[in-house]
């Protein structure tokens, strides 16, 4: 039995496919923890509005994903940090972005219902949470872990393809099967990453 954990354990922590797809989960959990608890904490204790209040949760628990999924998710110890950092932050200013207003819109949609007002009473106040749940999830799913997976922590020599492509198109000889080419040229790229 112990064995078997050991294997679970072992292929949850280093296989890729859905393997990957549960390690980012975790990551975005422990993220989504952080980013809720001080979203809370800034709304109840300090009483700052909520937009604010997500913007600053979502920043935290954005820096607290992006270090966990480069250890433990996707374990990019051939992309220098400051490569994904910079990445990282493109997909996180959107991420930011679509999180606070899409919990805005949400919320605002929300308190249009007079009978969900009446219905939650003195709970009304916290309607923005159930906003924030619902898009954060849809974020996460859409957004996040596919540019995170297929752009942010990939090692991309931009340089070399760029240069292929260039070479390609002007040295006057372009292939009958250009899309091929630029297929296998992503494949030899890719091995060579893997390396």
């Amino acid at each position: 039995m112990a064995n078997k954990i050991a294997k679970l354990i072992d292929a949850l922590a280093h296989k890729d496919g859905v393997f990957m797809f549960l390690r980012a989960q975790f990551a975005s959990q422990v993220a989504s923890i952080t980013d809720f608890t001080l979203t809370i904490v800034l709304f109840k204790i300090f009483g700052l509005f909520y937009v604010y209040a997500t913007f600053l949760g979502s920043v935290f628990g954005g820096m607290i994903n992006c270090f966990v999924n480069y250890r433990f998710t996707f374990k990019s110890t051939d992309v220098k940090m400051k490569y994904v950092a910079m990445k990282y932050l493109l997909v996180w200013v959107c991420s930011i972005f679509l999180n606070t207003y899409g919990t805005y819109l949400v919320t605002e949609l929300l308190t249009n219902f007079d009978w969900l007002r009446e219905f939650l009473g003195h709970m009304f106040d916290d309607v923005f949470l159930v906003s924030k749940l619902f898009v954060s999830l849809i974020v996460g799913f859409v957004w996040n872990y596919n540019m995170q997976r297929f752009f942010v922590y990939r090692n991309y020599n931009i340089r070399k393809t760029l240069s292929n492509i260039k070479d390609k198109n002007f040295s006057g000889q372009k292939s009958e099967n250009y899309l091929v080419d630029i297929a296998q040229e992503e494949e030899a790229i890719a091995e060579e990453v893997g390396k």
